[in-house]
């Protein structure tokens, strides 16, 4: 009797074991949708060519801040603070802050402003090669990505709730990019 136990628990261990070397290198969950080489990246502070940002509204600094929080909320890696310590650095540049009035009133007031907001973003590795995964870059050489927003006074919009709802929805956008293909 005991001896049948052994072996079965033998049998057992056996099969667990088979199965676990099968999977080694396996991967589940979100980490099948991002490069396997890369464990951190440094995101250093986006450049922004606007000649409406002032010191106290920088939109480069509001996308940095929202991009690192993306990454380290949707992806397996992790955001440092320096260039050296890291796998990978996600640049980017906003290269264009418009504004258009879609409706006016008939006193020349705006009724509706859509916000637009362009950006130039570059994913690569420490010695400067862009991140791919097989034949097609992630993201490629410099990936442009644009967002608007609208303004609406009515609705108790401002131009800070506006401009933030962009970023957001940005660093949603650029994250995404960091993306495998499937």
């Amino acid at each position: 009797m005991s001896a049948c136990r052994h072996r079965r628990w033998a049998v057992c261990l056996a099969a667990v074991l088979l199965a676990a070397s099968g999977c080694a290198s396996y991967r589940f969950g979100n980490n099948t949708l991002y490069a396997a080489n890369v464990r951190t990246i440094y995101v250093p502070v986006f450049q922004c060519d606007s000649f409406r940002t002032t010191p106290a509204i920088d939109v480069g600094e509001r996308l940095t801040e929202a991009v690192c929080k993306e990454i380290e909320k949707r992806t397996p890696f992790k955001v440092v603070g320096s260039e050296e310590a890291a796998d990978s650095v996600l640049t980017g540049r906003v290269v264009s802050d418009t504004k258009r009035m879609v409706v006016e009133s008939p006193t020349d007031q705006s009724r509706q402003v859509e916000m637009n907001y362009q950006v130039l973003v570059t994913w690569a590795d420490r010695g400067g090669t862009v991140i791919a995964s097989g034949d097609v870059p992630l993201p490629a050489a410099t990936v442009d990505v644009g967002q608007a927003a609208s303004l609406v006074p009515e609705f108790g919009r401002s131009v800070a709730s506006t401009q933030q709802e962009a970023i957001v929805k940005l660093a949603q956008q650029i994250v995404g990019l960091m993306e495998e293909p499937w």
